[in-house]
């Protein structure tokens, strides 16, 4: 069979309840809720598993030879080609993340004013999301403290401590207090740290090689399957979705698989491919009935993309030998809703994993690696991130050649300028005179968000409250497509959360049942506590010992 031929599933028709496409975080956390209720359900994830190896945790596979980044290319809207911070793979770009898992602050629900725009509201508010919040968080064992953020939402305790400072952070944090601040842990999504997570320095932009980090194959597709009527097929990649003669419904999913065209059918078909790919499967679907795309009468989908504006910045003393292993774990909120002297918000400060040469020199070719070891091992690495408004000119969309092409200028730059002011003057009060700062800029695809906005009325949203389509019954969006804005926190945990919230929707509307959270998160704590490889201290990689 070629290419261009076309098959149907070849097993019995109504074998699936539920197609979900892709495999990252929205995809995975709701098959794991849906597995609960005995529905059958088809995971197509274009990508495979990423494999276990010593690469893993190694500078040189990840940064150098971008080992685990899609080869892909898009252009950007100068028409300039680029390579997105993208991976295809099980568990999606959760497998790279750096597992910070907040919850969108109570105000964030709710419209904005900033001082280059506002921010929209949600049709929903922080008190619908907050029971699915606390789910998510089992699930992904975040690990935190309530009572330390000022931002903090109303909210019962973490389901596990916080990952507790390293010794050269520790007294750092001391002295952010002494200046008034409220620093508070950062909430991550770790597995026993010390134990079974070794708290390593790769963890930012790396697989885990011991699965202690909390992503999505880890927190919700392996779950998902263990419950027994979940099957997940890889190198298997959506083209386009079908609809009846009514356009009412999606009747198939076109895949190519195995050098073939295929479809496969199911009652409920939920897509969760991330903002940049979501938008572009809807807008490929275009048909008679949806001449501008899939669900696209209100021509959003697409528009509004949103990234957060981001600064990396790092601290730089001659005097500071910073030896701390794993630094992530320290927040700063205290501007968040409001600027030092009052005003409109600026964002949140967190601090990073330890920056490796080969990421420096991946954006920065022409410094030796020499200079930067010397010049890192003294460095104290923070992330400035603003939020990014919605702007219907950024936006995906296609080229005549089916390539994507993102439209993005960052938004919100005069509160972003004025956070990364006040933190270089933090870092300068910490005891590091010198600060480099670096943006990510206009080919930004972290925390991509928005494209496919739900919303109360079908004029000015693509999706209903509950994540279906307006104009196609049987469709749901369950990543941060979705999103109507962007916040100032990583958007994981929202994704998560929401993701529970649509299972359970899904789960009584178009199953019959209901979500079984007292199994999905049973063992949450201790499922993973020993680790596949059972590995001890000396079989880690070198890089990490």
């Amino acid at each position: 069979m070629t290419a261009t031929e076309t098959r149907a599933h070849p097993t019995p028709a109504g074998e699936w309840d539920v197609i979900v496409v892709g495999s990252g975080v929205g995809g995975g956390t709701l098959a794991r809720a849906l597995a609960t209720t005995g529905a059958r359900i088809l995971i197509l994830e274009r990508g495979d598993f990423v494999p276990r190896e010593e690469a893993n945790w190694s500078p040189k596979a990840v940064w150098e030879e971008l080992r685990y980044r899609t080869d892909e290319c898009w252009l950007d809207g100068d028409g300039r080609t680029f390579r997105p911070y993208m991976h295809y793979c099980v568990g999606g770009n959760s497998k790279f993340w750096g597992a910070v898992l907040f919850r969108m602050r109570e105000a964030d629900f709710g419209e904005i004013e900033h001082a280059d725009g506002v921010s929209p509201a949600w049709p929903i508010d922080y008190g619908t999301l907050a029971p699915y919040y606390a789910l998510a968080e089992r699930c992904y064992l975040v690990r935190g403290a309530s009572g330390a953020d000022p931002t903090e939402p109303p909210r019962d305790g973490y389901p596990f401590p916080p990952v507790p400072h390293d010794p050269y952070i520790e007294p750092l944090v001391d002295r952010l207090r002494g200046m008034g601040l409220h620093p508070s842990p950062l909430p991550l999504g770790l597995s026993s740290p010390g134990t079974h997570c070794v708290l390593c320095n790769t963890c930012n932009s790396f697989p885990c090689y011991i699965d202690a980090k909390s992503e999505a194959e880890q927190c919700g597709v392996r779950p998902a399957v263990a419950l027994g009527t979940v099957r997940v097929l890889t190198g298997t990649r959506a083209r386009r979705l079908l609809t009846d003669p009514s356009g009412r419904q999606v009747e198939a999913v076109e895949v190519e698989r195995n050098g073939a065209t295929e479809r496969y059918t199911a009652p409920v078909v939920v897509v969760s491919c991330g903002a940049v790919n979501s938008a572009a499967l809807l807008l490929r679907s275009a048909s008679a009935r949806h001449p501008n795309g899939l669900g696209n009468t209100s021509g959003l989908v697409g528009r509004r993309y949103m990234a957060h504006v981001a600064t990396m910045m790092q601290g730089w003393s001659p005097f500071r030998d910073n030896r701390a292993s794993f630094q992530k774990t320290v927040a700063l909120n205290d501007y968040y809703l409001h600027g030092p002297d009052g005003g409109f918000p600026l964002g949140q400060l967190q601090t990073q994993g330890r920056t490796h040469p080969e990421q420096v020199h991946y954006v920065e070719p022409r410094i030796p690696y020499w200079m930067l070891r010397l010049w890192l091992r003294r460095g104290f690495d923070w992330l400035a991130m603003t939020e990014d408004l919605p702007r219907e000119d950024n936006r995906v969309t296609l080229e005549p050649d089916g390539r994507i092409r993102l439209a993005y200028r960052p938004t919100n730059m005069t509160a972003h300028r004025r956070l990364v002011q006040v933190m270089r003057r933090i870092l300068r009060r910490l005891g590091y005179p010198i600060v480099v700062a670096r943006s990510l800029g206009t080919q930004n695809t972290t925390h991509q968000c928005g494209t496919i906005c739900f919303g109360m009325d079908p004029a000015t949203s693509v999706l209903d409250p509950f994540c279906r389509a307006h104009e196609v019954d049987n469709l749901f969006v369950v990543d941060a497509s979705c999103f109507p804005s962007s916040a100032a926190v990583n958007p994981g945990l929202t994704i998560a959360a929401n993701a529970l919230r649509v299972a359970d929707h899904i789960a009584e509307t178009e199953l019959g049942c209901a979500t079984r959270p007292d199994v999905y998160t049973k063992g949450a704590d201790d499922w993973r506590n020993e680790s596949p490889m059972n590995l001890e201290q000396e079989d880690l990689p070198e890089t990490i010992r």
